[in-house]
């Protein structure tokens, strides 16, 4: 049976390619995106089968209003997949209040606001996937993403919780968390800081270290994407791509080190 699937940031990136992915193999998809324009292409080429949704995650009222149009459009919402989101590169202590805000309103808060919206329907339906597009920046760190890192590693917590609350609702919930890919997010989507020169080393050394060889083939993604929608058992954390593993497993074992290191002098301040 098809699925229904509602994606927030289709209009480029793996949304669309995701969306596209979808339509081909016969789900119907509510596709939203700041501009339906954007959606044009996959109008002309599915039909009916697509839904277009002009939609600002950023306003809350507005993605409860695109989740009560989908599921009034197609009776049930099977999947959501929380894409929207960008990337702000430069110094934390280049970070301006508005841009700090926006990285937040747009990558954390937005995605909470579709959470919040669908998850009344998939509690009546007794079943549903949300899938939270984060980044194993919300795993590990790195510098120049300060933001970026922060709101991921937000959106990872929240998605935590959030799998232990409703998983007796017939929910599941799942962390996509990409390493680099060669999508519009460190380019047309990405937005920069105004630079102080004390960080330039730092900056050097950041993209010094990003070979082409780090960045994955975003169209290389679908495939494992659409069989963490099939899975009976979907995995909490989904990492892709080659770099991320890797990454993960060494901050992860010098994290647990400093932990055992520390041991004593932490179980001392229990008090007793």
């Amino acid at each position: 049976m098809s699925k229904i699937i509602l994606i927030t940031g289709a209009s480029r990136g793996f949304g669309k390619l995701w969306a596209k992915a979808l339509l081909e193999r016969g789900d119907k998809v509510a596709a939203t995106a700041r501009n339906t324009e954007d959606l044009s292409d996959l109008v002309a080429e599915f039909g009916n089968a697509v839904f277009p949704v002009e939609l600002d995650v950023n306003n809350r009222e507005a993605c409860f209003a695109a989740v009560e149009k989908t599921k009034t459009q197609f009776g049930r919402i099977d999947v959501v997949i929380n894409n929207a989101g960008f990337g702000l590169f430069g110094a934390i202590e280049e970070t301006t209040e508005k841009q700090a805000r926006d990285q937040m309103e747009t990558n954390f808060f937005g995605l909470l606001w579709i959470t919040q919206a669908v998850l009344p329907v998939m509690r009546e339906q007794r079943n549903g996937h949300i899938i939270q597009v984060s980044s194993f920046l919300g795993l590990v760190s790195l510098p120049v993403l300060g933001l970026y890192n922060a709101s991921k590693y937000a959106v990872n917590g929240l998605s935590e919780t959030l799998a232990s609350e409703v998983k007796d609702f017939g929910i599941k919930v799942s962390l996509i968390e990409p390493n680099g890919f060669s999508t519009d997010w460190a380019g047309a989507s990405a937005f920069q800081t105004e630079p102080n020169e004390a960080y330039g080393p730092v900056k050097k050394a950041f993209f010094e270290n990003a070979t082409p060889d780090s960045w994955g083939k975003p169209e290389s993604t679908a495939g494992a994407v659409l069989q963490l929608i099939d899975s009976e058992n979907p995995p909490l954390h989904f990492l892709l791509g080659k770099v991320a593993y890797p990454a993960v497993k060494q901050v992860y074992h010098q994290r647990l080190n400093e932990f055992e290191t520390w041991k004593e002098i932490s179980a001392q301040a229990h008090g007793h």
